[in-house]
């Protein structure tokens, strides 16, 4: 494979000078719309402002269109960056290199089925392993909101990879060829399969890379922390109301196992994303894509992840269907609510100092008002909390998209990928610094909880075998009418101090549960 040459690369351009996204359509004062000739005025999407370094000349099937000199899309992708000037939200960095992956893994099979020169497919591989890498990002300028079927973000790739691979050929930026975007990096190949193959990757590898490591860990700090505070008595609630007791340590071990839940869910789900789409071409029958590409194309991905991708076991369903992505979506969801739960349990423990609960200490990260000097506020459960409503919200959005798949095409691809990844990549994060920033700084008040369970009615339960229901109940309410404790009320209704001696043992009451 040659090396690469001298052309135009990502880091020659001033990231500066170059907006992407921020909404707005102001141009550089050296730049005007007067520079274009008038069938060919850009109106460029996403608020690109176009730089002073001149333009060059870009050819597709429906004409010709001026683009940016310095940048290493095409005709295809500059149109779509006028045709959708729809929002800020860029297509996600996970996707584009996932399709770098794909790329390159179905260049190796053409290569390897003969369908593919040599020459060609090295220099493919290469700009596509620029693109995996995250070298060539700021060539993709295209946003979210396009075609359902995502044919413009695929095409900006095609493109990007061509016009790559041919300067590291080299030949001029812009010389149409000998790398063509459709008949080379394209080969055997549409965006039916391609776009949602590259989802099914960029998926797999952020669930696999960020997400269970994430929930993996603060599943360990739990169980620590179980651990740490076995020891420690507290009142259980039901329905907020004061229960009978356990320990701080039982509360910490259920919230560990909901994240071991919640991580083995999420496993669950990979299965159907190893199942991969490519090969079937347009509508799942695999016309002009050579025989034996389907399976050469898993064979090479999964050698290039150390996933184990494979040929889709029906591949009219798996172009025609986006059902893996809802199924993923929904564990998501699930996560999203268990985190939910415990992130707002951890709000309630911590309400005070002195007025509330205040059962938990948390760590104090930052000031928590503008106006009342000294508080400290759940921030990091906070964070977790709107992250959770978020990825249900994109699960609902998500829901909806898997509706769109009328006959042999799911027309609502790109809004698929952008909501998966989000709440791949927001998941992650958040239980990342939900675990560094507060679980692992999380300790007991144990005075006031030892105060708390000593002030109990509910420890009248245990009385219940020894007195019967009927005298427990009027032993509590005595001693809450009278604001008394259990024990005089007990004894002024007649039972033994022995007997409430031997029962009344809030140590006694949190059962065997052993710690896992």
């Amino acid at each position: 494979m040659e090396k690469p040459i001298d052309g135009p690369r990502p880091g020659d351009v001033n990231p500066g000078d170059s907006h992407f996204g921020d909404g707005t359509r102001d141009l550089v004062e050296e730049a005007s719309w007067e520079s274009f000739p008038a069938s060919d005025t850009p109106e460029f999407a996403g608020g690109w402002t176009p730089r002073p370094l001149g333009y060059r000349e870009e050819k597709d099937s429906i004409g010709s269109i001026v683009v940016p000199s310095d940048r290493y899309w095409g005709a295809q992708t500059e149109r779509a960056r006028r045709n959708f000037p729809i929002g800020t939200q860029r297509a996600p960095e996970e996707l584009i290199r996932a399709f770098g992956l794909q790329k390159k893994a179905a260049a190796v099979a053409n290569l390897e089925l003969g369908a593919l020169p040599a020459e060609l497919a090295d220099a493919i591989v290469a700009a596509a392993e620029e693109v995996a890498a995250g070298r060539l990002s700021e060539h993709f300028p295209l946003l979210v909101w396009q075609s359902g079927s995502g044919t413009q973000t695929h095409m900006n790739v095609n493109e990007v990879i061509a016009h790559r691979a041919n300067v590291l050929l080299g030949h001029p930026l812009g010389t149409p060829g000998p790398v063509h975007p459709n008949d080379h990096v394209n080969l055997g190949q549409s965006t039916n399969d391609t776009f949602p193959t590259a989802l099914h990757l960029a998926a797999v590898r952020e669930i696999s890379a960020s997400l269970l490591p994430a929930l993996n860990r603060l599943h360990g700090a739990l169980l620590v922390r179980a651990e740490a505070f076995d020891d420690v008595v507290k009142l259980g609630r039901t329905h907020l109301q004061d229960a009978v007791p356990m320990t701080v340590g039982q509360e910490f071990s259920g919230w560990a196992q909901q994240v071991q839940n919640s991580a083995a869910r999420v496993e669950a789900s990979l299965d159907r994303l190893y199942e991969l789409p490519q090969g079937g071409t347009a509508v799942g029958t695999g016309l002009n894509a050579p025989p034996g590409f389907r399976e050469a194309f898993a064979r090479h991905v999964s050698a290039l992840t150390g996933k184990p991708f494979r040929p889709a076991t029906n591949p009219f369903e798996a172009i025609s269907a986006r059902d893996a992505v809802v199924e993923a979506s929904a564990a998501l969801a699930v996560v999203a609510g268990s985190l939910m739960k415990i992130a707002n349990d951890v709000r309630l423990l911590v309400s005070g100092p002195r007025g509330g609960l205040a059962e938990l200490r948390i760590p104090e990260n930052e000031p928590g008002s503008s106006i009342m000097p000294g508080k400290v506020n759940p921030s990091q459960a906070e964070a977790l909390v709107m992250i959770g409503a978020q990825v249900l919200g994109n699960h609902a959005a998500i829901t909806a998209g898997g509706l769109f798949s009328q006959l042999q095409l799911n027309t609502c691809q790109p809004l698929l990928a952008a909501n998966l990844l989000q709440s791949i990549r927001l998941l992650a994060d958040a239980v990342e610094s939900f675990t560094a920033r507060c679980v692992t700084g999380l300790t007991p008040d144990r005075e006031r909880v030892g105060a708390q369970v000593d002030g109990s009615l509910m420890l009248v339960t245990a009385l219940t075998p020894l007195v019967g229901y009927e005298m427990a109940a009027r032993i509590a309410q005595k001693a809450h009418r009278e604001n008394k404790s259990l024990r005089a009320a007990a004894l002024e209704l007649g039972l033994a101090a022995k007997d409430l001696d031997r029962v009344l043992r809030p140590e006694k009451m949190v059962g065997e549960f052993a710690r896992r």
